[in-house]
């Protein structure tokens, strides 16, 4: 089915239902590791992935067309998880990026974190990056999401996209072969 076409279901009372389960079938796992990537909790990634599809039913009709309905999304759910952890970091009375050093810290105990002592100190270097930094790096690395399509979800020239993760790169690199 033609996006154009999938947008109208979603808009038409008569639809928009079944369409809207077809787009949390389509969406749901794709959105939560990409959430996930970003908080990095799994409780949190459920709750942020929720507000997520609330923001996405809600603001449907002004959609415009002007990217792809995936690349709107992914910006919804960015947004929603850098507001989170913003929002966690001032309630906490720490820094974002104290924050994400904390929640690495947790990882371990997280039964839903199965990572090795490697993939453990991969995220603790990747929570001492910059903010634009780690979301170009994860979404670049881990969810393989193309330069073009990454422009779009975060407004950005594919070009300073491209430096900003050869640039995370030198810096994970560095703090992995560190010790």
């Amino acid at each position: 089915m033609e996006e154009k076409d999938f947008i109208q279901k979603l808009l038409d009372p008569k639809t928009q239902n079944e369409a809207f389960q077809k787009l949390l079938f389509d969406y749901q796992r794709p959105l939560y590791n990409h959430i996930r990537n970003i908080v990095l909790n799994h409780d949190d990634t459920d709750d942020v992935l929720q507000n997520t599809f609330v923001k996405i039913f809600q603001h449907l009709k002004n959609f415009k067309g002007d990217s792809k309905l995936f690349s709107w999304m992914y910006r919804i759910a960015t947004n929603e998880a850098i507001t989170f952890i913003n929002l966690k970091a001032k309630r906490n009375g720490v820094t974002s990026e104290a924050l994400q050093n904390k929640i690495v810290d947790n990882l371990k105990a997280d039964s839903y974190f199965d990572g090795n002592d490697i993939q453990f100190k991969l995220q603790k270097a990747i929570a001492h990056l910059p903010e634009k930094q780690q979301l170009v790096f994860k979404m670049k690395y881990f969810e393989e999401i193309k330069y073009e399509d990454m422009s779009e979800i975060l407004g950005t020239s594919v070009g300073a996209l491209k430096a900003s993760y050869h640039h995370a790169v030198k810096k994970i690199e560095n703090f992995m072969t560190k010790d």
